[in-house]
């Protein structure tokens, strides 16, 4: 999947053959050590059109795969790419955080392999009538499942300024945040917003000479703010990445690409809490129900490296992070604790 800032596109193409996964190799590295036994289940928790899933089909021969998506269309064109592998694949439209219900639905227990890349898909950069596109002009819609929840224009029609500068500010980073705020109220007073082009304009006249001459279209932390807005993304990975982490069975990998800092501070604080030791300080001996859980497999965040970055441009910002299953703990599908308590802190965990 990819950033905001790959936005600018708008082109229309085929989205198979457009799509490119991000650091395709080196996730397929990271999960298949623990793919190798027959009938191991790994988990794409966003599918979109399928290429790691078919990446770690191919390199995990004995793995058989639940491909996870809240885009009908992306279960579509996956299912069409994948559908060479037949019975090693099951695809479920449902939302990343409802994995846990996902495989107590098909009696699974616990996973071997779990991946997840975050942020927009190629499939909806590329398809400009759902309106992640900035460059086009398009209904301002923005939902990952076109079926359901508010659209873009709806926040931008009914929040109150209050609101709309949260999140501006929270999710887009969005310095000049009031200042656009006051111009959507003002002129959706007069005509409600429905396409990205007003919006386009309106932010680019409300933001410093300076800052409309660097760092791309100033619309993309615009765009990125309501896109999360809308599909509730950062709610749903704060419960995703743990639950996730819950249902890894010992030996068990997952790895996370992610786009930017809001993503990525989610993912780093969940799986350091995992790799923590919960021991009271100053006891001898590290206790055993306190031991980490998890093992951090990348040093920090891995990127791309220059020639991926110059051959897909959308894999620029990617942050790519990788854990294993060490220690089983209490609660969970293989006894495993999902991490809540230890993310708030509670060294009971």
């Amino acid at each position: 999947m990819s950033p905001d800032d790959s936005a600018e596109s708008g082109e229309t193409v085929n989205p198979v053959e457009r799509h490119v996964p991000v650091l395709r190799d080196r996730c397929v590295a990271l999960l298949a050590p623990a793919l190798q036994q027959p009938g191991a289940v790994v988990v794409d928790l966003t599918l979109g059109m399928g290429g790691h899933s078919e990446a770690l089909l191919r390199g995990c021969p004995e793995a058989v795969l639940i491909g996870i998506d809240r885009d009908p269309q992306a279960l579509e064109l996956a299912g069409r790419r994948l559908a060479g592998f037949g019975d090693r694949v099951r695809l479920v439209h449902a939302v990343y955080d409802e994995l846990p219900q996902v495989l107590d639905d098909l009696g699974i227990p616990g996973v071997r392999g779990i991946l997840m890349d975050l942020g927009v898909s190629s499939l909806q950069l590329d398809e400009t009538e759902r309106g992640f596109a900035y460059s086009v002009d398009a209904p301002l819609d923005m939902r990952m499942d076109a079926t359901e929840g508010i659209t873009a224009a709806e926040v931008l029609n009914t929040y109150s300024a209050g609101d709309l500068i949260r999140v501006l500010r929270d999710y887009g980073e969005e310095r000049f945040a009031k200042r656009i705020v006051s111009a959507i109220v003002r002129e959706r007073a007069v005509t409600p917003f429905h396409t990205s082009a007003r919006l386009v304009e309106l932010v680019r006249d409300n933001v410093p000479a300076a800052t409309r001459r660097t760092g791309g279209n100033p619309a993309k932390r615009t765009f990125q703010a309501l896109r999360i807005e809308v599909n509730q993304e950062l709610e749903v990975l704060e419960r995703a990445v743990p639950a996730a982490v819950s249902v890894l069975t010992v030996g068990g990998r997952m790895a996370v690409l992610a786009y930017h800092s809001l993503e990525d501070r989610i993912v780093k604080r969940t799986f350091a809490a995992g790799a923590r030791s919960t021991t009271p300080e100053g006891l001898p001996v590290e206790l055993a129900d306190h031991a980490p859980r998890l093992r951090l497999l990348t040093r920090g965040a891995e990127v791309p490296d220059a020639a991926e970055m110059a051959t897909n441009p959308r894999a620029a910002s990617a942050r790519l992070r990788a854990v294993e299953r060490i220690r089983a703990g209490q609660g969970g599908a293989d006894g495993s604790d999902p991490f809540r308590r230890a993310l708030r802190g509670d060294d009971a965990a």
